[in-house]
């Protein structure tokens, strides 16, 4: 009776009635704030029940949170797969006119990861992934090489395309084969009979060169070069075969790359490469393991279909250490499929890039953001990271993809023009420096095999889903994809999100806050109001 009698007078009419006002104090602080609260969640926009429009990364603006942190302590860390973690959040689509190995060694080096192209035969894309993965920095894999048949005015032309001096001469103009000698500019300034002259009456011959054997450590390199005052170092194995070349320039320029995609126990650089669906496309990917490629991309522009479910399962079953990032996809039931197939990661998007025409052809797709969100909203449920694959031109792009959920960024055309793209460059009538890109569902590289991931191979008649065009000379990815990453940070700075981590938990909180925008907005949003203007993208 005691007990009670006490609690009772614990809970005075006096006391609860400060208990209530305290309540009702709290409830309307909590009103106030939330009405502080700007914009809407991403539930709001995409979970609406009134609205059946799709939207795209133009259609939708960050609003700004609260900054306490300088953008230099902003992290971009983000997952590309279950297993791989990227410190840069970029990866380089798997197109014929975007990446092959240079791109792919430049990709990782700055921390992203390169995708390697199926329009190649089987030894072709394995020997492109066994060069990133047995790059060293400073160390030249792939140099220009020329026979001992060429001619000083065959050297003048390779000078003018690929704009540097020196030129190994081996056996048969080919990177592996028997080193003959070296020919640098010192060599022809003063021949005058450049047309007849043969590169072996001139060349320095292997006998008086300075070489170094297989399996040399860069600093070691350095020294030897250092020490014969020579501008190339060739690096021979024991047969004399060339296997790669050390210049003095490169090593003034090469840097510390502290970003770089490694393999934790080995330090080779990590790379993925694409695969099609096609039974066939079985002895690529045993070809590819044997390689070293650490992700495979089943390639296909629409991925929810039985042959995709089937090389997924296979793969994960074979070589169940290599992730499998599959798509291409747009739904959730589409990416749930896949997940229950095996899937380490999904590529989302579907008629949405700068060079594809699947939508118009097709009728079938969607806008990317609506796509990146739902997408990534079932996957992370299940752990699995999506990239936003395609509609990506500026850094802001690349911060609402992340913003929605994404992982990483799969870009195509905003790094088509780069130095480390397949192909040349050429000049247009007004002195622009371009190179060629195009859409892998466009007839060009259809041909070429690519008509594989739109179910094209037995087709008499080839409907395109792509074109071809044209892009400006971007410079090297060593220049332009900091200038990308420090984009980045700005906009996840001004959203107040410390890291991508820090990022998605916002989104998962309803913190992070959208307004849709409207036409003139979007006019207002970019450059307006100028009779001209010049765009520089970044200063160095």
């Amino acid at each position: 009776m005691t007990v009670t009698t006490d609690r009772v007078r614990s809970r005075s009419p006096k006391r609860a009635a400060a208990e209530l006002d305290e309540k009702k104090l709290h409830d309307k602080k909590a009103a106030a704030d939330a009405d502080l609260d700007d914009g809407f969640s991403a539930a709001d926009i995409f979970g609406s029940t009134t609205s059946m429009s799709g939207y795209t990364y133009d259609d939708l603006i960050c609003l700004p949170g609260h900054i306490s942190f300088g953008v230099h302590d902003v992290v971009l860390t983000s997952n590309f797969t279950r297993k791989i973690q990227l410190k840069t959040p970029i990866v380089s689509t798997p197109m014929d006119t975007v990446t092959e190995s240079n791109m792919a060694i430049a990709m990782a080096l700055e921390g992203g990861i390169g995708v390697i192209h199926t329009n190649l035969s089987v030894d072709e894309q394995a020997r492109e992934v066994s060069r990133v993965k047995t790059f060293k920095s400073g160390f030249i894999m792939n140099p220009v090489c020329i026979s001992p048949t060429c001619k000083v005015s065959d050297v003048d032309q390779l000078r003018t395309k690929y704009g540097f001096t020196g030129f190994p001469v081996t056996a048969d103009g080919q990177m592996g084969s028997k080193l003959v000698g070296l020919v640098t500019k010192r060599d022809t300034d003063f021949v005058k009979e450049r047309t007849s002259t043969l590169v072996t009456e001139i060349m320095t011959p292997l006998k008086d060169l300075v070489t170094a054997e297989e399996g040399v450590e860069l600093p070691a390199a350095n020294v030897t070069l250092q020490k014969s005052k020579k501008g190339k170092l060739p690096i021979l194995s024991k047969q004399g075969l060339l296997v790669a070349l050390v210049s003095r320039t490169d090593l003034k320029k090469n840097a510390d790359f502290p970003y770089a995609t490694k393999d934790a126990t080995s330090k080779s650089l990590l790379v993925a490469a694409a695969v099609g669906t096609r039974p066939a496309d079985r002895d690529r990917v045993r070809a590819l393991a044997a390689a070293g490629v650490d992700a495979v991309v089943v390639d296909s522009s629409q991925g929810d279909s039985v042959f995709q479910h089937d090389m997924v399962k296979w793969i994960k079953q074979e070589f169940p250490e290599i992730q499998v990032i599959a798509g291409n996809v747009v739904t959730k039931r589409q990416a749930k499929n896949l997940i229950d197939c095996g899937a380490d990661a999904l590529r989302v998007g579907m008629g949405i890039g700068s060079i594809c025409t699947t939508q118009e052809v097709c009728a079938c797709g969607r806008a990317q953001a609506s796509a990146v969100y739902n997408v990534a909203k079932l996957a992370r449920a299940y752990g699995v990271p999506v990239l936003a694959d395609g509609g990506i031109s500026s850094p802001g792009h690349i911060v609402k993809a992340l913003s929605l959920g994404a992982g990483a960024a799969m870009c195509g055309s905003l790094l088509a023009g780069t130095e480390e793209t397949p192909g040349e460059y050429f000049y247009a009538d007004d002195g622009s420096r371009l190179k060629r890109y195009r859409g892998m569902g466009s007839i060009d590289a259809m041909k070429k095999g690519s008509d594989d991931r739109y179910f094209g191979t037995t087709s008499a008649i080839k409907v395109a889903q792509g074109v071809s065009g044209t892009v400006q000379d971007k410079g090297s990815i060593h220049r332009y994809l900091p200038y990308l990453t420090q984009g980045l940070r700005h906009g996840m700075q001004d959203i107040g999100a410390k890291s991508v981590e820090d990022l998605q938990c916002m989104l998962r909180e309803g913190k992070l806050r959208f307004e849709l925008r409207s036409a003139a907005a979007q006019r207002e949003g970019g450059v307006h109001g100028l009779h001209s203007f010049e765009r520089k993208l970044f200063a160095s």
